[in-house]
């Protein structure tokens, strides 16, 4: 079974991620600002839901690598620890935020902004290749089933994507007029997200002692 440990580190990481600008929660941002609460909510309620064939995929693939072979399951890890790396690097060398994109289809109404977020998110390969690359991080073998605590991890996720996104939607005003007078602060937060893939990936260069 999954370990507190274990759920303290992944919800820590995921909070920061979640909270860092990227397409999703912009998009979560400029609904509200633009449309008001009950948009921002259809939005970021269609994103996390989304998460939720991610993960299956996830747990369902992840399982059966590790199932044949325990080399082939430390080669994923090591490959998503370089991939995470190679965001983080990304994040760390990101620009300022632009808050000033608006979505087409305004007038549509919150079923169909639902709608609209889970496709983008079942059709953003690169979500499912995050997952892939960040779940295997916080999988610990000697503690159970993988494929129960990859479960229990991608629920986390969706949970804390749901709350997190919901907030940013709440108070899409204030956090979008906030941002767009202080462009800077963007960059700061694409810096603390990025370090954070960065030492994730960092840490599977160090192999685990007992």
């Amino acid at each position: 079974m999954i370990t507190w440990t274990q759920l303290t580190l992944f919800s820590a990481a995921s909070i920061v991620l979640i909270f860092t600008p990227g397409p999703d929660i912009i998009y979560v941002m400029t609904r509200g600002v633009a449309q008001g609460r009950g948009a921002a909510f259809a939005a970021a309620t269609g994103f996390s839901l989304g998460n939720i064939v991610h993960t299956l995929a996830a747990v369902v693939g992840l399982s059966a690598i590790l199932a044949s072979s325990a080399n082939a399951f430390m080669l994923v890890k090591l490959a998503g620890g370089a991939y995470l790396i190679y965001l983080g690097i990304k994040l760390f060398r990101a620009g300022k935020l632009d808050l000033n994109q608006r979505e087409e289809g305004n007038g549509k109404d919150l079923w169909v902004i639902f709608r609209q977020s889970v496709i983008a998110n079942l059709l953003n390969p690169k979500v499912a290749v995050f997952f892939l690359a960040f779940f295997p991080q916080f999988i610990r073998p000697e503690n159970g089933s993988p494929a129960l605590q990859m479960l229990l991890l991608g629920l986390t996720f969706i949970v804390l994507t749901f709350i997190g996104f919901n907030l940013v939607g709440w108070f899409a005003g204030v956090v979008g007029s906030w941002l767009k007078k202080k462009p800077d602060a963007g960059t700061w937060i694409h810096r603390a997200a990025g370090s954070v893939l960065i030492a994730l990936g960092l840490k599977l260069a160090w192999p685990e002692t007992s």
